[in-house]
């Protein structure tokens, strides 16, 4: 009798080699060419198995990719992994691709070059018991996720809107899943005065509308709003004629992002110091994500069919944002952390735990076959 469990573990290695191959490529949010390239990897290897790839380009960044199978007809499960790292260029060069027994390590290994090989070979391990459930996804890879998904977030909304699911392919942290997410957004301002003797300082009037946005924290509600990156002037016996800052916003209900984002807009609508200009630009890029009882129904079916092969799955609310918010926004059930086992994302010490993609790779063919059966 054919065993699913056995055939994925036997494809452990072939997942490492495409994962190997996918971290030694640089593609940090804003490297379009290398985003192109991991594209072009992936969508030539689903070509393989009668995938077929709609490629939506853009110019500045990496062109997303919408693939389903080629006799597919309305699917109802969307899968959503995203192919940009927040490593910039010559990264890999620096520290490429390697393993030290169970820990495979690597820029954007974790997050989430290893959850490409895990729903790619999901895919086939369906194929090879015999089961139509692949042609009932659809998948969306993005290029900006690490950015905000603000490029991807239309396509992304609008392939949401016809599915019954999401199921977003973050790492696993601690193998939990992810339930619920913070909301964020990010916001820039430009503060222009005059360079004088007497003159009219960007400085000072970006000072006292740091000091208002930062009175709008409130932690009690879970908002919090930060000016991390300031800048400005030209010498320091100078008026500074202009200053910018870049401000970071996390909120924990799709009201309160309303209610910041009003707050924000009101403050920098007007000069504290007669003379200067303000130039405001962002919004909120990802409502916050809160459970539903959909959801609850959902991470149910989960953990059920982990049970059946021994893993026992929690799941938690993460204070960072993903696409899950953008397709929990859209209206459909979705859960995030169902990709690999790993930890310290973002950081060289990135890694993988080796062990944990035949596991997952496992959980996620079986909740696809399970939410396909009718």
């Amino acid at each position: 009798m054919w065993n699913l469990k056995g055939w994925i573990k036997q494809q452990e290695s072939n997942m490492l080699e495409l994962i190997e191959t996918l971290v030694n490529i640089d593609s940090g949010s804003y490297i379009k060419q290398g985003i192109d390239k991991v594209g072009n990897v992936l969508s030539g290897e689903y070509a393989k198995i009668d995938f077929e790839t709609e490629v939506h380009e853009q110019q500045k960044l990496g062109n997303n990719l919408l693939i389903r199978h080629r006799e597919a007809v309305n699917p109802e499960i969307l899968l959503i992994a995203h192919m940009d790292t927040v490593f910039g260029e010559g990264t890999v060069a620096g520290r490429p691709f390697s393993r030290e027994g169970d820990y495979a390590y690597g820029p954007g290994v974790i997050d989430m070059k290893a959850s490409h090989a895990t729903t790619l070979y999901a895919l086939k391990a369906l194929m090879e018991s015999g089961s139509e459930a692949f042609k009932n996804v659809e998948l969306v890879l993005n290029t900006d996720e690490e950015i905000g998904s603000i490029a991807s977030r239309e396509l992304i909304e609008q392939v949401a809107k016809t599915k019954k699911c999401a199921l977003i392919l973050e790492p696993a942290q601690n193998g939990h899943l992810v339930s619920e997410r913070k909301g964020g957004g990010k916001y820039f301002l430009k503060v222009h005065g005059k360079s004088a003797h007497a003159g009219i300082s960007a400085i000072e009037e970006l000072a006292r509308k740091i000091l208002k946005l930062h009175a709008l924290t409130d932690w009690e509600k879970g908002i919090n709003v930060n000016v991390g990156l300031i800048s400005g002037g030209t010498s320091v016996n100078t008026i500074a004629p202009f200053a910018e800052a870049a401000i970071d916003v996390r909120i924990e209900t799709w009201e309160d992002g309303d209610t910041v984002d009003s707050a924000i807009k009101e403050i920098c609508s007007y000069s504290e110091i007669p003379g200067t200009r303000l130039e405001l630009t962002g919004n909120i890029t990802r409502p916050a994500w809160n459970l539903t009882a959909e959801a609850e129904a959902l991470i149910a079916i989960i953990t059920e069919e982990g049970q059946k092969n021994g893993l026992e799955l929690l799941h938690e609310k993460s204070g960072g944002g993903s696409d899950a918010n953008l397709t929990s926004f859209a209206g459909i059930p979705s859960i995030d952390g169902l990709g690999p086992v790993g930890a310290d994302a973002h950081q060289e010490s990135e890694y993988l735990y080796i062990p944990s993609l035949a596991e997952r790779t496992l959980l996620l063919a079986n909740v696809i076959e399970r939410l396909s059966s009718k």
